[in-house]
């Protein structure tokens, strides 16, 4: 089984999907000629053609906008907006168009299309390109949004998301872009949305995470049992909306404690509806207050990236703290 990183299993799945299905149509910023400015396209105009991978104008809400009209019109669609960061322009498209129309064509009219987007800090990329905006989608009923955080689940949840009939926001995270490394499989597979994983057993707290800072949970979860003893459960959540509630409570009424991780401000960020719910439906088997390690209610910065960023110091505190309580 030949080993990939998030990058190439991305491109594989990309591959794989237009050789099966001639409706998939890649479109976006350097995505064609140069095979995007992270490689995440590269090869694929050499072997599909003009026609089904198209460099576009500088225009994002251009570009969901015309993805939008060919998925009405029976194509599927894969736009690539270069940084998360850029996507507001497109933002009216997104959740005023293309999450509405299953809704407001009393299901007549599904819009099937995946929109990938590298978000997250962590590549000295400053503010306009390191921004985590996942909550504002999360927010949109008639979106799903996914994020994975290794190779095998990148391909398998892209495959998944290019054939649901409703669209997609998937978050790429691209500090681990090359940095995450793992087995793929070289056949075609798919992995269900809404369905989380988890990726460290434990009984002592439980850590809910997603895309880059699965790697540094887990480190921290790892830390902690070896200076310790305590055992902690890393949940990598995978989708964030739909969401899986079932495994993510099922975990925290077993330890009792429950660590949210993300990177994206702290305030309204996703962290705050995981903690909602858990208040909500597992209150009485909590033994601890729910906390969250998140970046901080500034603008992304530049010089003081990895003191925004959650940090293995500051994830490891927050374990202690819940566990020690």
């Amino acid at each position: 089984m030949p080993k990939m990183n998030i990058i190439q299993a991305v491109n594989d799945a990309l591959n794989l999907e237009m050789k099966r299905d001639k409706r998939v149509v890649v479109l976006g910023e350097d995505v064609g000629k140069f095979g995007g400015v992270f490689r995440a396209t590269v090869g694929l105009q050499e072997q599909f053609g003009e026609d089904r991978v198209i460099d576009t104008p500088l225009a994002e809400a251009g570009i969901i906008g015309t993805a939008i009209g060919m998925a009405l019109y029976g194509l599927r669609p894969v736009p690539e907006i270069q940084f998360a960061d850029f996507i507001y322009p497109a933002f009216d498209q997104i959740v005023n168009e293309l999450a509405k129309y299953r809704y407001r064509s009393g299901g007549q009219y599904t819009c099937p299309m995946t929109i990938r987007t590298p978000f997250g800090g962590g590549i000295k990329g400053g503010h306009y390109h390191s921004q985590s905006p996942e909550a504002y989608f999360a927010h949109t009923p008639g979106l799903k949004v996914v994020a994975p955080s290794n190779p095998y689940d990148a391909k398998g949840l892209l495959l998944t998301s290019i054939r649901d009939e409703d669209p997609v926001i998937f978050l790429e995270p691209k500090p681990i872009y090359r940095a995450a490394q793992g087995e793929v499989p070289e056949e075609e597979y798919t992995i269900p949305i809404g369905k989380a994983k988890v990726i460290r057993e434990g009984t002592d707290a439980t850590v809910l995470t997603y895309g880059a800072m699965v790697p540094k949970c887990l480190e921290s979860a790892e830390l902690v049992e070896q200076e310790d003893g305590s055992k902690v459960e890393v949940i990598d959540l995978r989708t964030l909306l739909p969401l899986d509630e079932d495994t993510m409570l099922e975990s925290v009424v077993k330890t009792g404690r429950a660590v949210i991780v993300h990177e994206a401000p702290r305030t309204c960020g996703y962290g705050a509806e995981l903690a909602a719910i858990i208040a909500e439906k597992a209150l009485l088997n909590l033994e601890a207050p729910i906390v969250r390690v998140t970046g901080f209610d500034t603008p992304f910065p530049y010089t003081l990236e990895h003191e925004y960023l959650p940090t293995v110091d500051r994830i490891v505190k927050g374990i202690r703290d819940t566990i020690r309580f």
